[in-house]
C-alpha cells in the first residue's frame, strides 16, 4: 500500500503566466502608439508633402526609421552595463524631447521658406530615429526574458492589438485635426500631441518589471562571432524572408498615401480616415490568430500571409491601372486587409526570432535581425520612390491596365511578396503546424467559437 503523504512520481507543473506588472507594457505600447503614428507614419507624410517633398524625399523620410535601426549593432554590447529598462528608457526619453522640437518647425512658417522647413524636418528627424535605434536593442531582449516562451505568441498578439487599437485613435484625432484645408498651425497642433502622449508613455516605461541581465551576456568577453550567427541556418533562412519581406512592404504604407493624394485627389483628412481602416484591420488579428500562433507557429501563419499579401496588392495594382474603379467600399476592404496582415506577419517574424535565438548571443541575435529587417525597410522606399520618380508622369497601355509610376510600383512589390512566400516556406520551425491544418481549423471552426473571441475574460 502506497504512502499517501508521498510525494507523485510524475508531479503537474503549474501553468505558466505573465508576470506581475506586464500590463504597463501594454500601456506603453498604447500611448507610444499614440505618439509615433503621427511622426512617422501618414500624417508627416502629408505634412511633407505640404513642403512639396517627392516621392524620393517621402521614400528617405519612411525608410529613415528602419535604416537606423543599424546602430543596434554597436549599442547591443552596452546593454549589461545599463540594464534592460534604463537602456531603453534613455532612447525613448531622448527621442520625445525631439518630437517637442519638431512641433515647432510648423509655426517657423513665419520666417522660413517650404526648402528650409524641410531640411530642418529632415534633421530632426534624423535625431529623433537615431535615438530610438540605439534604444531599441535592449526591447526585444528584454521582453524575451519577461515573458514565459509558451505565452510570447499571446503577448505579442495582445501587443500588436492595443497598438493598432491606439493608432486607429491616433488617426482619428489626426482626421479631425486637419479637415479641410490644414494650416501650419494645424500640424504643430497635432505633433504637440505627439510630443505629449511620448511623454506619458516613458511613466508606464519605467513601471514595466525589469529582469537582469542574464550572467553569460554580462560577463562574455571577447569579440561577438557575427559570421558564425549569420551561418546559423535556422537564423539565416528566417533572415532571407525577412530581407524579402521588407523589400515587399517597405513603401507600400507611404506611397498608398501618395497614390491618394496624387491619383485620388483627396484630402488630408480622408486620406487618414482610410488609413485609419488599416489599424481596424490589426486590431482584428488578436480575434484570428491570439491563441494560435504558439499552438499552430510562426510558419504556417507567415506562408497564409503572404499568399494573402500578393492578393492584396494585385488589387492596388489593378486600381491603379484603371481596370478596378476606385470605389470606396474597396480602398476601405484593401486598407483593412494590408493593417491585417501587417500586423500578422510582423507579430509572426518575431515569435519565431525569439524561439530560434540562442540563449547565449541573444542580445547580439536580436541585433542583427532587427538591422536585417529594418535596414532593408529602410532601403526599400527610397528605391521604390526612385523607381517612381524615374518613371514620372509616363504612362502606357497593354495587357488591359494602364501601366504608370504606381501601376510599376506595386507590380514590384507584389512580385517581392512571391518571394517571400517561397523563402517562407523554407523556414525551420519545430513542432510548427502545415498550412493545410491552420486552413481547416480556420475553416471548419463553429461559427459560436468565433463569435466567443469577442467576449471579454478577465
Amino acid at each position: 500500500m502506497s504512502n499517501p503523504t508521498s510525494t507523485p512520481a510524475n508531479p503537474v507543473e503549474p501553468p505558466e503566466t505573465f508576470p506581475h506588472g506586464l500590463h504597463n507594457a501594454y500601456l506603453f505600447s498604447s500611448f507610444n502608439a499614440l505618439s509615433f503614428q503621427i511622426v512617422l507614419s501618414s500624417p508627416m507624410i502629408l505634412y511633407a508633402k505640404t513642403l512639396g517633398a517627392s516621392a524620393t524625399v517621402l521614400g528617405i523620410i519612411a525608410g529613415m526609421m528602419p535604416l537606423l535601426v543599424i546602430f543596434q549593432i554597436p549599442a547591443a554590447s552596452h546593454i549589461p552595463r545599463l540594464g534592460f529598462r534604463r537602456f531603453v528608457y534613455a532612447g525613448w526619453g531622448t527621442r520625445v524631447m525631439f518630437i517637442f522640437a519638431i512641433a515647432a518647425v510648423p509655426v517657423t512658417e513665419a520666417f522660413l521658406d517650404a526648402h528650409s522647413r524641410m531640411a530642418l524636418l529632415l534633421m530632426l528627424l534624423f535625431c529623433f530615429n537615431l535615438s530610438r535605434g540605439i534604444s531599441s536593442c535592449a526591447w526585444l531582449p528584454w521582453i524575451t526574458a519577461l515573458v514565459p516562451g509558451t505565452l510570447r505568441g499571446r503577448y505579442l498578439a495582445r501587443d500588436t492589438a492595443v497598438q493598432n487599437l491606439a493608432s486607429f485613435v491616433t488617426f482619428l484625432v489626426s482626421a479631425f485635426c486637419l479637415a479641410g484645408s490644414p494650416g501650419a498651425w494645424q500640424f504643430a497642433a497635432l505633433f504637440g500631441f505627439s510630443a505629449i502622449t511620448g511623454a506619458i508613455s516613458l511613466t508606464f516605461l519605467k513601471r514595466i518589471p525589469d529582469v537582469p541581465v542574464p550572467e553569460d551576456v554580462r560577463t562574455g568577453r571577447g569579440p561577438v562571432p557575427w559570421m558564425a550567427m549569420l551561418r546559423y541556418e535556422p537564423f539565416q533562412k528566417l533572415l532571407r524572408m525577412v530581407v524579402a519581406w521588407s523589400v515587399a512592404y517597405g513603401g507600400v504604407t507611404a506611397f498608398i498615401v501618395a497614390y491618394l493624394k496624387s491619383s485620388g485627389g483627396l484630402s488630408e483628412g480622408r486620406i487618414l480616415l482610410i488609413s485609419s481602416m488599416a489599424f481596424i484591420g490589426g486590431l482584428s488579428s488578436l480575434w484570428l490568430f491570439g491563441s494560435r500562433l504558439d499552438r499552430l507557429g510562426s510558419k504556417p501563419v507567415l506562408t497564409f500571409c503572404f499568399v494573402g499579401w500578393v492578393g492584396v496588392i494585385a488589387g492596388w495594382m489593378l486600381m491603379a491601372g484603371g481596370a478596378i474603379q476606385p470605389a470606396l467600399s474597396t480602398i476601405l476592404l484593401l486598407q483593412f486587409l494590408v493593417g491585417l496582415l501587417a500586423a500578422l506577419v510582423q507579430m509572426s517574424n518575431t515569435r519565431l526570432a525569439m524561439a530560434i535565438a540562442p540563449a547565449m548571443g541573444r542580445n547580439h541575435f536580436f541585433a542583427i535581425y532587427s538591422v536585417m529587417n529594418n535596414v532593408t525597410l529602410g532601403l526599400a522606399p527610397v528605391g521604390w520612390g526612385l523607381l517612381i520618380d524615374a518613371v514620372g508622369d509616363h504612362s502606357w497601355g497593354g495587357t488591359g491596365l494602364n501601366w504608370n509610376r504606381f501601376t510599376v510600383f506595386f507590380a514590384g512589390a507584389m512580385a517581392s511578396f512571391v518571394v517571400a512566400l517561397l523563402l517562407a516556406r523554407r523556414l525551420d520551425e519545430p513542432k510548427a503546424a502545415t498550412l493545410e491544418v491552420l486552413l481547416r481549423e480556420m475553416l471548419l471552426q463553429p461559427p459560436q467559437r468565433m463569435l466567443m473571441r469577442f467576449w471579454p475574460r478577465s
